[in-house]
């Protein structure tokens, strides 16, 4: 039987809502990936965010994660992230550093504000050579949080089994 997981990292919940409602139509067990140096949640500071996001892309940053994930024990693993600066947060770098995903199978989506994966579907396939990676759902921060069961059920129905 196949085992899967959800994990994600999200700052302002809408990640979060996605992930719950994958968990939720397949029955996968879920894992927030928490940063080591937590993030402000806080909407009215977005440019402080946005500033903290903008300095980790430039330098390279791979933010430290504060809980091991248990990767080792699953062979589906939807991971979910927000998008930052046209691109996944810094920290699902370091997921991929530090966790061999090699004959799994990755299945990404996330959350976004126009620009829909931005290429990091491609960028997993890159980090992961050794895995599978099906098609990902994008899904827009408001769609998120006015609730996304319609178009994760049609999405997981899209996936092979």
């Amino acid at each position: 039987m196949t085992k899967e997981l959800v994990i994600y990292f999200s700052v302002y919940g809408t990640a979060k809502i996605v992930a719950e409602e994958i968990a939720k139509q397949t029955g996968a067990d879920i894992r927030e990936i928490v940063p080591a140096e937590p993030y402000d949640g806080n909407r009215d500071h977005y440019s402080s965010l946005l500033r903290r996001a903008q300095k980790e892309h430039d330098t390279n940053a791979r933010p430290e994660i504060a809980e091991s994930l248990p990767v080792v024990d699953y062979d589906r693993i939807y991971i979910g992230y927000p998008m930052w600066c046209y691109t996944f947060p810094m920290i699902i770098y370091t997921l991929f550093d530090e966790y061999d995903f090699s004959g799994k199978t990755i299945i990404p989506f996330n959350t976004h504000m126009g620009s829909r994966d931005g290429g990091t579907y491609s960028a997993i396939q890159e980090l992961a050579p050794e895995a599978e990676v099906l098609a990902g759902l994008p899904v827009e921060m408001r769609d998120s949080e006015r609730g996304p069961a319609a178009p994760v059920e049609k999405w997981l129905s899209s996936l092979p089994v």
